[in-house]
Parts: C-alpha cells; sequence; structure tokens
C-alpha cells in the first residue's frame, strides 16, 4: 500500500537567540539585532535548524515546505534535504515574516509545521494557527518556558524523523508562553500564557513548560548562601548564574545581584555586573573561578535556556568540577522525577557534562541527579 506523502513546513527565525551570549536576554525587535550584532553576535539559529535537518537526509515519504533564504530555505539547502519554496520575505524578516509563513501553510494544508525559534517566534505563530496545525519547535532562541519545543535540535530531528516514517503521532495542546523582553532586562520576569497550540509529544524527546517552584524554601537557599559565605576565597571568582535561587548567595555576599544576568563576585566585592560571555572569558584567564546555577523548573535545563553567557568556551575556562548545582527540594519536586539535562550547543561538552552530580540543597545537605 502506498502510503501518503506528508507535507512538513518548516520557517526559520534567522536571529532568534542572537542577543544571549552578549547578555541582551533575548532577540525580540530590530534594536535589540543590531545591538547583538553590533556587540559580535553570531546568529545560532541556521545552524541548529540545520543540526536537526540532517536527521532527514536520504529519507523519502515527505516534502518539505519552506520561506526563502534564511527563513528555511538555505537551512534545507545545507542540510541536503529536497524543499520546495514559497512566498516571499520582506529582506531582514521579522515577526511578519514569520506569521504570513504559517498563514500560507496553514491554507496549504501541511500535516506538520517546524519552527526554529523561541517562545517569541512560537507566539507569532499561535498568533496565525491556533490549535489548527501540528507543530514542533527546534530551540533556538534565548526565552524557551513554551511547551512545544523539543529538547535540542537533534531530538527535534529525530521526532520529525519518526513522525514521516509514522512512528509518532501523538499530540498534545502545549503551553505557549512568552514575556516582556524590555521588563525582562529590567530584571522583572511578567510572563504570560498565550493559549495552547497542537504539540506532536515524546516523553523524551520535548522539554515541556518552565514550572515555577511553588513557595521559596527560603531555609535551603539561605542555607546555601551561608555555606558559599562561610567557605569564600578571596582568591576564587564568584560567577553567579540568572535566578531567584542563586539571588540569596549574592545577597549573603552583599552584592547586588542580576536577577537575570550573570553577575562575577571577588573578595567580597562585584566585579562584574550582568556580565556576557566576552567579559567573562577575559575576565577568567587562568583564574580559579566558581560557578554557581540552578535548574529550570519543570524543565530541568542547567544550561542552554536563559543562560546562553554561559557558553561553552565559559564553562570549559571554569572547569567542569567548578560547577555548583544549586536546587531547592520544592523546584526538584517540579521535575517528577525526570532528569537535568543541559544543551549548551556542543554536543561534546553535553557528554562531558552528563552523569551524576552532587546538588547543593541547603548548608552541607546535598543530593545527587542526573543529567541525562
Amino acid at each position: 500500500m502506498l502510503l501518503r506523502l506528508k507535507h512538513i513546513g518548516l520557517i526559520v527565525n534567522p536571529y532568534a537567540g542572537i542577543g544571549g551570549r552578549v547578555g541582551l536576554k533575548g532577540s525580540d525587535g530590530v534594536e535589540t539585532r543590531r545591538r547583538a550584532l553590533e556587540m559580535g553576535a553570531v546568529p545560532r539559529s541556521p545552524a541548529r535548524t540545520v543540526e536537526a535537518l540532517r536527521e532527514l537526509k536520504g529519507l523519502e515519504g515527505f516534502q518539505l515546505i519552506t520561506y526563502p533564504g534564511k527563513m528555511g530555505e538555505d537551512e534545507a539547502r545545507e542540510a541536503g534535504v529536497d524543499h520546495v519554496v514559497i512566498g516571499t520575505t520582506s529582506g531582514e524578516t521579522s515577526g511578519d515574516d514569520t506569521k504570513r509563513a504559517a498563514s500560507e501553510m496553514k491554507e496549504m494544508g501541511v500535516d506538520l509545521i517546524v519552527f526554529s525559534g523561541g517562545d517569541g517566534t512560537a507566539r507569532d505563530i499561535y498568533s496565525v494557527i491556533g490549535e489548527g496545525v501540528p507543530v514542533l519547535g527546534v530551540p533556538t532562541g534565548v526565552k524557551i518556558h513554551s511547551g512545544v519545543f523539543a529538547l535540542d535540535p537533534k531530538s527535534a530531528g529525530v521526532l520529525l524523523r519518526r513522525f514521516i516514517e509514522g512512528d509518532a503521532h501523538e499530540t498534545r495542546l502545549a503551553e505557549v508562553m512568552d514575556i516582556d523582553e524590555e521588563a525582562f532586562r529590567a530584571d522583572v520576569v511578567q510572563a504570560r500564557l498565550f493559549g495552547y497550540m497542537n504539540t506532536l509529544y515524546h516523553e523524551e524527546l520535548i522539554q515541556g513548560s518552565k514550572e515555577g517552584s511553588g513557595a521559596t524554601d527560603e531555609t535551603s537557599t539561605l542555607g546555601v548562601a551561608n555555606e558559599v559565605y562561610d567557605e569564600m576565597d578571596p582568591d576564587v571568582l564568584y560567577i553567579l548564574g540568572p535566578g531567584t535561587t542563586i539571588k540569596p548567595i549574592a545577597d549573603r555576599m552583599g552584592v547586588e545581584k542580576t536577577l537575570l544576568g550573570v553577575d562575577v563576585v571577588q573578595g567580597g566585592k562585584l566585579v562584574i555586573k550582568d556580565a556576557n560571555e566576552r567579559q567573562l572569558l577575559g575576565l577568567i584567564g587562568d583564574k580559579k573561578a566558581r560557578l554557581y546555577v540552578t535548574v529550570i523548573g519543570g524543565q530541568g535545563f542547567v544550561f542552554g535556556r536563559g543562560n546562553q553567557q554561559l557558553s561553552p568556551s565559559v564553562i570549559r575556562a571554569i572547569g567542569k568540577d567548578n560547577i555548583v548545582i544549586v536546587a531547592t527540594p520544592n523546584k526538584l519536586a517540579t521535575l517528577r522525577g525526570k532528569p537535568l539535562r543541559v544543551d549548551t550547543g556542543d554536543h561534546g561538552l553535553d557528554e562531558e557534562l552528563k552523569g551524576y552530580h552532587k546538588l547543593h540543597t541547603g548548608y552541607g545537605r546535598r543530593t545527587i541527579y542526573k543529567i541525562a
């Protein structure tokens, strides 16, 4: 029996995530994009899209439909996947191009829309298709709170391949979340649920939505903060990652924390506030550094979601043995037994970080948890 050809739409936001490593905490808006490029940012979305598409090389039984240039055509060509190009773009591309592409693909009756981007891209597509067309997100943005994304590009490609082969057909309604980037840059999180999209689903390949940990476990966070303070070494650079779980450490040190940024403290003084990748690399050099990071509730990500300043180069400069993962019992409870995750963009580093780690959950308290 001949199987029906599956029609897959591909939409790429080529600038998604461009503001991450340079510390801009997002990529929405032409001005943010301009600033990121001036600061030396390199778009990562195209390469991560190609990584996903390479899982389809040599596969038959589908037709890939995409938009011109860097909105999908270039990535499909680089991955060696046959494709059909529709529509036109506005040059530098924008959210309007994303919406127009999604609308045209919906009208064509595609079986699935695969898109590369972050929460802003998901929101744009949702505004056009609602729950009408199944989707699969390739995570390439800075803000990836929505539940419509695969764990990483390879997972997206594997799940897409299974869908085309007929081995993956389960879908579920997943949240489309986004936050106000201007407020975000001012250390204010204003998250909003915009709706739900019908999302291709696999428990081990889709990340799920970010969840709050409920009531803050102040005893745990203050305990960790006191332990760090009691053991402070004036010769060590203390690099404090984003998050409310890390903030008490800065408070105990007597310095102001950038809630959603990366700060560096040495000798009880704030050395760099809201540091980007380049600043971190320039400061670390051959100095001894210790990095404190936390876990994203519900998702379990340690690296690759909202802390792209901590790039593979920065993590390697710090050293695996100098990474301290802090997590309260409440936050771990939101994982419901799922493992921790990393998506640094460097597969070799991701492999090095896999395995069991000691998580700091209070003063002198540790629990063993696995990075999968």
